[in-house]
């Protein structure tokens, strides 16, 4: 099982991943912004993902702006989004299970039988 912490930063990967994937053009200050984390975190994941092969920076070649690059995913990074979504998909699925049994158990717990349920919205028996 993946620890906490790994969790978290495969999660911030996926957003970046699919932020530059949307929107290739955004600055290390606009990922930072849109996925909620520092700029120097945002400018050392987005420095990982090109270590790893899984982005490319590439220049504007009409930008009067020389210095700006459009960060792109590799057909690596394509594959890497896709098995980060599927795991966060399947890690959330889970959560929801889990969540669904202790709200079912706190709902019996405290008497919600008959009564309309707060979780379903429906009468439990």
């Amino acid at each position: 099982m993946a620890s906490r912490r790994s969790e978290q930063q495969a999660e911030i990967r996926l957003k970046v991943m699919r932020l530059i994937s949307e929107k290739p053009d955004m600055s290390s200050r606009q990922v930072a912004d849109a996925v909620g984390i520092s700029n120097g975190s945002a400018y050392y994941v987005l420095t990982a993902l090109v270590e790893k092969g899984l982005v490319k920076l590439e220049n504007f070649k009409k930008n009067p702006q020389k210095g700006r690059y459009a960060y792109l995913l590799t057909p690596k990074g394509i594959r890497e989004k896709s098995i980060l979504t599927h795991n966060f998909i399947e890690r959330k699925r889970k959560e929801y299970e889990n969540l669904t049994k202790e709200i079912e158990a706190l709902e019996e717990e405290a008497g919600y039988i008959g009564k309309k349920s707060l979780h379903t919205g429906s009468k439990r028996q």
